[in-house]
């Protein structure tokens, strides 16, 4: 027994730390799952008035619901996108004039490849949205291709820098006046990364593979004797 004892011990030290790591995934995935409904039911509220971009905290007011009304300028970005449905296209960011002499930015939505070129001049909109800052852009992200009007990842403030706006973006929900054939994206909850369930099973499936490979060394150990 004595030849076998540290394998056995370094086996069942491997698998339960393997396990208790499996284990504190689950439960990051039950509190994981209480924030996104608590983002979701914030997202679905009832809108506010738009904000002062002025002091404005993006982490704590990211998806806060909003209603603006105003016109489009005419001028927008075109950043590289696809829908499973539509096939490739863009998000439409255009400069926004609220009502009150304000310029944002408004994600209007998606538009397919063809329509890339159809003409959308300013045009009247009542608003309901959300504010959102994406965390698209990395190190990777190609700069956008400023002679075709293509960007490759939402940058709220080299957008915002690029059209004359406020560093605040509202992401439409819905869109009263707006007959230009843009299909709204509303923010939601599928956006925002939830892997703790795929982190729990790799550490359960390494605690059987530790647990195989024990069993596998105990046995070598026996065959060595015999």
């Amino acid at each position: 027994m004595g030849r076998y004892l540290p394998a056995i011990l370094l086996g069942v030290a491997g698998v339960a730390i393997l396990l208790g790591l499996g284990v504190w995934q689950l439960q990051r995935l039950a509190w994981k799952q209480k924030v996104l409904a608590e983002i979701g039911a914030q997202m679905l509220a009832p809108p506010a008035a738009l904000p002062e971009s002025a002091g404005l905290d993006p982490d704590a007011a990211r998806y806060a619901p909003v209603r603006v009304a105003g016109r489009t300028t005419g001028r927008e970005i075109l950043v590289l996108s696809g829908k499973v449905d539509l096939g490739p296209g863009y998000e439409v960011i255009a400069a926004f004039e609220t009502a009150a002499g304000r310029r944002i930015l408004l994600d209007r939505g998606f538009v397919a490849d063809a329509a890339r070129h159809d003409p959308r001049p300013a045009v009247a909109l009542s608003v309901t949205g959300n504010l959102h800052w994406p965390r698209e852009t990395d190190s990777y992200t190609p700069p956008p291709d400023l002679g075709e009007n293509i960007w490759f990842a939402r940058d709220v403030p080299a957008m915002a820098a690029a059209l004359g706006t406020e560093p605040l973006m509202v992401v439409v929900r819905t869109a009263e006046g707006d007959a230009q054939g843009i299909v709204a994206v509303p923010v939601d909850t599928s956006t925002i990364p939830n892997d703790h369930l795929h982190y729990a099973i790799t550490w359960f499936l390494l605690a059987l593979a530790w647990a195989g490979m024990t069993g596998l060394l105990v046995w070598r150990i026996r065959q060595g004797r015999k």
